[in-house]
Formats: C-alpha cells, sequence, structure tokens
C-alpha cells in the first residue's frame, strides 16, 4: 500500500536530486552501493549498542537511495535487468542488517531472548516474503497480490517506532515501549502477507495448470 502512493511522492519529490546527481556523473549503481552500506553502518554500528535515535536517523538518510537510484535509471533511460537484480538483492542485505542489528540488541544489552527471536523471525520472514513473489514470478505467474505489510511498511514500522524509542536515551520515560510493539506487529503482518502470497500463488498455479490442460485436450 505505502509502495504505490510513497514511491510517487518521493519520486517528484527526488527528481531534482536525482538529475543533479546524474549531472556528476554518479551512476545509479553507486548510488545503490552507497545506500546499501549507509543503511548496513548505521544498523550494526548503533542498534546492537542500544543508539536506536541516531541509527534511525543514519538509516533513514541512505534509505532513500533505493528511490534515487531508480529515478536516476528513468532519467537516464538506462534501466537494465542488472540494475534491478542489484537493487533488490541489496534491499534484502539492508533489511537483514537492520533486524540483525536490533537481534543483537536484544541478545546482549537488551537481554530479551524472545525479543531477540521476534527480531529474527522478521528477518527471515522478510526475506521470505519477498522470494514468494520472486519465486512465483519466476514461473510465470502473476503473484497479483500486494499484502498486508510489505517492505514499505516493515521499514516504516520499524524504523518510525525504532527511532522514536531511541528518545528514551535523552530521557522520555516509558516511550523505549515502542519498538518491541513495532516488531510484533512487523512479525504477524509479515506471517499474514506471507500466508496471502502462498494462498495467491496456489489459486494462481492451479488456474495455470487448468488452461494447460485445456490447451493440450483442444489443440488449435
Amino acid at each position: 500500500m505505502l509502495n504505490k502512493y510513497a514511491r510517487a511522492f518521493f519520486t517528484r519529490v527526488l527528481t531534482p536530486f536525482a538529475a543533479m546527481l546524474l549531472r556528476k556523473g554518479v551512476s545509479p549503481d553507486a548510488v545503490t552501493l552507497i545506500g546499501t552500506g549507509g543503511v548496513i553502518a548505521g544498523a550494526l554500528v548503533f542498534y546492537p549498542w542500544g543508539h536506536f535515535f541516531w541509527g534511525t536517523v543514519v538509516i533513514t538518510l541512505f534509505v532513500f537511495s533505493d528511490l534515487v537510484d531508480g529515478n536516476m535509471a528513468r532519467q537516464a533511460g538506462r534501466s537494465s535487468r542488472w540494475g534491478a537484480f542489484l537493487d533488490s538483492t541489496l534491499d534484502r542485505v539492508a533489511d537483514g542488517a537492520i533486524f540483525g542489528g536490533l537481534a543483537l540488541w536484544y541478545a546482549g544489552g537488551g537481554d530479551s531472548l524472545l525479543m531477540c527471536a521476534v527480531a529474527i523471525f522478521c528477518l527471515a520472514s522478510g526475506q521470505v516474503v519477498s522470494y514468494t513473489k520472486a519465486r512465483g514470478e519466476a514461473i510465470g505467474l502473476p503473484v497479483d497480490v500486494n499484502g498486508l505489510v510489505e517492505r514499505a511498511e516493515r521499514l516504516v514500522i520499524t524504523l518510525v517506532l525504532c527511532g522514536f524509542s531511541g528518545l528514551h536515551m535523552f530521557g522520555v520515560p516509558y516511550i523505549d515501549i515502542l519498538l518491541p510493539i513495532g516488531l510484533w506487529v512487523v512479525a504477524v503482518g509479515s506471517a499474514v502477507t506471507l500466508v496471502q502470497r502462498v494462498v495467491t500463488v496456489r489459486r494462481e498455479s492451479a488456474e495455470a495448470d487448468a488452461a494447460d490442460r485445456d490447451r493440450e485436450g483442444h489443440p488449435a
């Protein structure tokens, strides 16, 4: 849901910046790599130590590279299969760093094996949700479903609540409860989305198989 509306808004906002980078000779792939590196650094340098506010600030600054690189490629007329592959692959790496950093916090200073497990589930389920769509499309199915919690929703929920939770370090009381709430919401939402996509792929594959049998039975 957020993918549809947020991308359209930020595409308009970031178009001048993307054009400026192209004029300076920066490639879309370079932006993708730098953005992913920034997200990984923000997640794995700050989150394992409980510095959620500053970690989220750093991550948010670099997350927008995911919109800038595609915008640059379209403006330059250089959209390619390689660019799409690189972008999608590094998105998975960035997501893994974010939830991995939170899992490390809960395994250490956060002292909660339950929340560590929830963070790991968020990491794994997010990867599998993406895989189901990619795998369904690879076998020729449209996978015509968005799902309750896609990547944009996972990031917004996690980063917003994690960032606010970090205000606990500045003396704001009780606000640190927002991070566990956010992780539980993402975990449940990802599980629902996974079921939605599996059910959709099962239905579409049954319809495709039935259509194939009809064609075999009634050759042109």
